[in-house]
């Protein structure tokens, strides 16, 4: 079966969506297409722990997080960065407040009623919504127009396009429709990609029996982590991470993952050092650890003298010979930079986002493909990254609504 639509939208996360909004409320009509059940099942997802929507840190500092894709994310951000973010949400009737964190987040936490507000308003502009299908592939036809091609529960169908804005996410989450099968399909257009890799993502780490089935799940709170990345900057952050039967994951290790994978990718390996007592000097540490203990066991001293116990004087445990938690020098400089080696990012599948997607360089400055002229591309399907705290959100919004003025002002011209 063909049809014809004049805006077409394939992928229906928060990219998309916000295309959809802009070119709706210009007045077009607009069909989204989507390969789940219902829109926005990954941004429903983001939202179970509390949807941290952008961050409130000042502006400059807030485009920093973006790394070497500042320059061509910051013109997007500029447009529709955390002030915009927050007055769309009033807009939408949902009110928001800003963390003892900078975060941002929905009053009541939850992204579903911002989803049914969002999607409400996209259906009373016209938006047309198709779930279920499932695009594979397009073609330039004649008069300008692109051919697209979806797989749906009632068979093939075809759609003819005005011009087509691609929001098909990363690589990641798959269950929930981000599963990178785009790639292959662009590429096959001579549109360069840069592969697709975990991050935002845990680590592996070959623990013991007895650490992984005792303290997996565990969290490690209180501690600062460096790292010394493939250029030799030492990067420091505080904060706290899980143990998992595979390694470690939470924020503290996301906010690394970008330098860690790079590494690992050149070295082999990464070295991740923990602080275990950040608040504590070293020379302080060595005092204490070096006191006469008596009879006490060291894990008694070390409970009685520095507050360790639990899963820290577990980790020491399982880093250090016993020959290095005999010497009370070893020992000490441990606790204040415990060094876990990690041998791998866990599977792309399992990572929060993606780093790599279309090539920047292959898109003009409204998003365009300059090979593919009426198609358009946003969201976490280009090559961009940023950790958690409301980045990865921010930046898809701020990129469909690029992506969608794109589209309008290809239509009109």
């Amino acid at each position: 079966m063909k049809t014809h639509s004049p805006i077409a939208i394939i992928g229906g996360g928060p990219a998309g969506l916000m295309a959809a909004d802009v070119i709706s409320r210009a007045g077009y009509a607009v069909d989204l297409f989507d390969a789940m059940p219902s829109p926005g099942r990954k941004f429903l997802m983001a939202g179970r722990g509390g949807l941290n929507i952008t961050h409130a840190e000042p502006f400059p500092d807030f485009c920093t997080r973006y790394g070497h894709r500042q320059p061509e994310l910051e013109p997007m951000l500029l447009a529709f960065g955390p002030q915009e973010v927050r007055a769309w949400m009033h807009d939408l009737g949902i009110d928001n407040f800003c963390g003892s964190s900078g975060r941002v987040f929905p009053t009541g936490m939850k992204a579903a009623p911002l989803l049914r507000a969002w999607l409400h308003r996209l259906r009373a502009a016209g938006t047309r919504i198709h779930v279920r299908h499932r695009w594979k592939g397009l073609e330039r036809l004649d008069h300008g127009l692109v051919g697209l091609h979806f797989d749906t529960p009632t068979g093939e169908q075809s759609v003819e396009a005005g011009n087509v804005v691609l929001a098909l996410g990363g690589g990641s989450w798959s269950r929930l429709g981000s599963d990178g099968a785009w790639v292959p399909l662009i590429g096959a257009h001579g549109i360069p990609v840069a592969p697709l890799r975990p991050t935002n993502c845990g680590f592996d780490i070959t623990w013991s029996t007895h650490l992984r089935e005792r303290f997996s799940g565990h969290p490690v709170k209180n501690v600062t982590a460096s790292l010394t990345d493939a250029r030799g900057q030492c990067l420091t952050r505080a904060g706290e991470f899980t143990i998992t039967d595979h390694g470690i994951e939470g924020n503290l290790v996301y906010s690394f993952s970008a330098p860690l994978r790079d590494t690992i990718e050149q070295k082999g390996q990464a070295t991740l050092c923990i602080d275990l007592l950040p608040d504590r000097p070293a020379r302080e540490v060595q005092e204490e650890v070096a006191r006469p203990r008596a009879a006490r066991s060291l894990s008694s001293h070390l409970q009685s003298r520095l507050g360790l116990k639990g899963i820290k004087t577990a980790l020491l445990h399982e880093v250090l010979t016993r020959e290095e938690i005999a010497n009370p020098l070893s020992l000490a400089a441990a606790i204040k930079a415990l060094p876990l080696p990690l041998s791998a990012p866990r599977p792309l599948d399992e990572a929060i986002s993606t780093a790599g997607g279309v090539c920047f360089e292959a898109l003009d400055e409204q998003l365009m493909l300059r090979d593919l002229p009426g198609v358009f591309c946003a969201g976490e399907m280009l090559d961009w990254e940023a950790p958690t705290g409301g980045y990865l959100l921010n930046a898809c919004f701020a990129s469909g609504l690029r992506a969608g003025r794109g589209a309008v002002a290809f239509l009109q011209a």
